[in-house]
């Protein structure tokens, strides 16, 4: 039986199912296994994590527990808690309009964004007028509709993570400023933060940055450096503003101070560190990369809750899902009739009834034409049971979603 335990608990035998730290997105240590010695419980400590899941079945057991169904329960009591209000955005155009507009934009900030770290990197001149630009035209877009360029998120390559990261990170940074509604120019900096965020992995050794497998201790170590060099070289740039530094160099800082690189806590992060490191995580957990298989939308909103108060600002984490929706763009759901569905577009009245995509029947277990459904209309009587994940389907949901 899978249990969650606080680390206190954690004991030499026990089993590790899960170290529960997918809050640190660039740890890439092993993740399950036997504890063996008591200076692995104590490298588990130093890392900042509070509770790790183990499988009593196959180590030692303790009573200070609880299963992992019983957290799963509480989590999405939790999420749906955060969901009940109306959405933050509604749209102003339709979304077979704006897709179109926001195909270009992801694109050329993929380009931009890519050109940007390249002259950085090259010692080139350096121009930030098109970023700034960029950023006006994505305010713009998630402004129109804020599905499109959410859709064009869930749809990415693993060796691509980088730029898409950046370009998605910026797209969840306006989605949230927007909800929250930040003054125009304060949204405008924290955009071109997140857009440049991993600038200073430019730095990094491409044999660290790269590499497939596991980091050693070390090579972590180095990896961590990418936030205080994106610091300096932002700091260094001409035309950047300070809240823009402040977004960049905070995004990996945790509010109960085990972040990096300054181990900054509570007060002393900003309340846009705060907001970019809850889209950060969000992002790189629900993201398919070489070494990991990303999580759903819904698996992802339901961790970043658990790990509230902890590492993330437990307010902050609730108007972000109010924000993106309790069924965000790209999530797979089941239908009570049995169909299987890709949520396309957020509801303007109801979290509860976006409107999806339907393409499979599970009690038949068989494709069926595919339909696109918006189950707040009228009639409709329809409703979501549940998220699922696509892969228990052999769904690619990436042919559905544009």
């Amino acid at each position: 039986m899978i249990k969650r335990i606080p680390i206190s608990a954690l004991k030499v035998g026990m089993y590790i199912s899960d170290l529960n730290n997918d809050w640190i997105p660039h740890n890439t240590q092993r993740k399950r296994g036997v504890i063996k010695k008591e200076e692995t419980i104590e490298k588990i400590r130093r890392m900042g994590v509070q509770f790790v899941y183990i499988d009593a079945s196959k180590g030692a057991d303790t009573q200070d527990s609880e299963t992992a169904s019983e957290v799963d329960r509480r989590n999405e009591s939790a999420l749906q808690r955060a969901g009940e209000q109306a959405p933050g955005l509604r749209p102003h155009v339709p979304l077979t309009e704006e897709i179109v507009i926001a195909r270009k934009i992801h694109s050329q900030a993929q380009g931009l964004v890519g050109d940007f770290m390249n002259n950085v990197k090259m010692s080139a001149a350096i121009d930030i007028a098109p970023i700034h630009q960029l950023a006006d035209e994505l305010q713009r877009s998630v402004f129109r509709n804020a599905n499109a360029l959410s859709c064009l998120g869930r749809i990415r390559e693993k060796d691509n993570y980088l730029l898409e990261h950046s370009v998605n990170l910026s797209v969840l940074m306006s989605l949230f400023g927007n909800y929250r509604g930040l003054p125009a120019d304060v949204l405008h900096q924290t955009i071109v933060g997140a857009l440049l965020h991993d600038l200073g992995k430019i730095l990094t050794p491409d044999e660290i940055l790269h590499k497939p497998g596991r980091l050693t201790p070390e090579e972590f170590e180095v990896m961590k450096l990418h936030a205080r060099h994106s610091r300096d070289i932002l700091a260094a740039t001409e035309g950047i503003g300070e809240l823009t530094v402040i977004t960049a160099a905070q995004h990996h800082e945790r509010i109960d101070g085990t972040g990096y690189p300054e181990g900054l806590k509570d007060s002393e992060i900003s309340e846009y560190g705060r907001m970019v490191a809850i889209s950060d995580v969000y992002d790189a957990i629900t993201a398919d990369r070489v070494y990991h298989k990303g999580m759903t939308p819904t698996q992802g909103m339901k961790k970043l809750l658990e790990w509230s108060g902890d590492h993330l600002d437990p307010e902050l984490v609730k108007q972000f899902i109010r924000c993106i929706g309790l069924y965000p763009v790209g999530s797979m759901v089941l239908l009570e009739s049995g169909r299987l569905g890709v949520v396309v577009e957020t509801s303007e009245s109801d979290q509860r009834l976006p409107t999806v995509r339907v393409m499979f029947h599970t009690r038949f277990r068989m494709p069926i034409p595919v339909e696109t459904i918006d189950l707040a209309k009228p009639g409709i009587q329809d409703r979501i049971l549940r998220s699922v994940d696509p892969d228990e389907y052999k769904i690619d949901i990436r042919k559905f979603l544009v």
